[in-house]
């Protein structure tokens, strides 16, 4: 018998007959873009993928995802994501969340599934808003925003994702912006090869309720001098003329030093991706809290030495069958103490 080898699949196969309801000029369109292009690459049959959301504009991406997909509810989307994993870990699992979604009533299940290193892709759409209930703060708006719900400023201090992730250990954290295409596909690629969970912010804009969100770091005449890209093994190098880098301090802090005048690239902190501990990634995350740092784009964490939870799981289970044999539903139904209701 013959069989014949399956056409390679394309950014098409993964396109939908839905109507694409964002607003024109929405960030989500080009994580969509990238994301639909990132898929045929990664050598995975269609329908082991999942994309599972909340709800916000960010959660309408498994309407636009030619795959499997859950349109969960507010702020479980990594609960609802973490039992598909456990119950199916072969499939490719991804969540689509927002800052709102998965930092406020999602706070707790983002921060616990990240520590359990449950082998899900999570992409957070950062706009620094809520945009589907019409521009009230989020947790990541501005110290002092005025939005509709806060007329006369925020008085939070916003969250920090990056942080946030790294501070819960979680094993893969990246950073990249919606109209960096290039790099964005990159990261997307980086994140679906790591085997637990891979955490990625995506700064996106929010045209309507929040323009020029992030437009600091997206102005083509300014990025150079603000953003900084992360490479593992690479000296951490930004400006228009790469004339500035990140050196550390005798006390342990880093600092921004201009190159030249007796300092050289090999004077700079080398980025080392794959260090066991979070608190180098974590020290990068708060770059951009400080005068004169650049913001941080690319991975800052990818560790793969920690076991996934749904491999230990399903060894447990396997370890338990072996021992005491298959479960009986019905018997475990009716053990213990039983009342009998008229």
């Amino acid at each position: 018998m013959t069989t014949t080898a399956l056409p390679p699949l394309t950014k098409k196969d993964f396109q939908t007959d839905q109507e694409v309801r964002w607003c024109p000029g929405c960030g989500d369109y080009a994580i969509l873009a990238a994301v639909q292009a990132v898929f045929p690459e990664l050598g995975v049959p269609r329908e082991n993928f999942v994309v599972v959301s909340g709800i916000g504009c960010s959660s309408r991406f498994p309407y636009y995802m030619n795959t499997y997909g859950f349109h969960s509810i507010h702020g479980r989307a990594p609960a609802v994501a973490s039992g598909i994993k456990i119950a199916h870990p072969e499939l490719e699992v991804w969540v689509a969340t927002g800052d709102g979604d998965a930092l406020a009533i999602g706070g707790n299940h983002t921060i616990h599934m990240l520590r359990r290193n449950v082998g899900i892709k999570v992409l957070l759409f950062n706009n620094r808003i809520y945009g589907l209930t019409k521009g009230q703060y989020s947790p990541t708006s501005e110290f002092h925003k005025i939005t509709k719900s806060t007329p006369f400023g925020s008085p939070d201090h916003p969250f920090n994702p990056v942080s946030l992730a790294i501070g819960a250990e979680a094993t893969f954290v990246a950073r990249a912006v919606d109209v960096f295409q290039a790099h964005l596909k990159d990261t997307l690629k980086a994140a679906a090869a790591h085997k637990g969970s891979a955490f990625v912010e995506i700064l996106q804009n929010c045209n309507i309720f929040n323009d020029g969100a992030w437009t600091g770091l997206t102005e083509k005449d300014t990025r150079s001098e603000h953003v900084m890209q992360l490479e593992h093994g690479k000296p951490l190098v930004f400006g228009k003329n790469r004339d500035k880098g990140i050196r550390r301090k005798s006390d342990g802090d880093i600092e921004v030093v201009p190159l030249g005048n007796g300092i050289a690239e090999s004077d700079l902190v080398v980025h080392d991706a794959h260090h066991p501990r979070p608190s180098y990634a974590f020290l990068l995350s708060h770059m951009e809290h400080r005068p004169g740092f650049p913001t941080p784009i690319g991975v800052f964490r990818a560790w793969d030495d920690l076991p996934r939870y749904e491999d230990v799981i399903n060894d447990q289970v396997r370890e338990v069958i072996a021992k005491k044999g298959p479960g009986d539903l019905n018997r475990l139904l009716r053990a213990g103490d039983t009342w009998e209701v008229k």
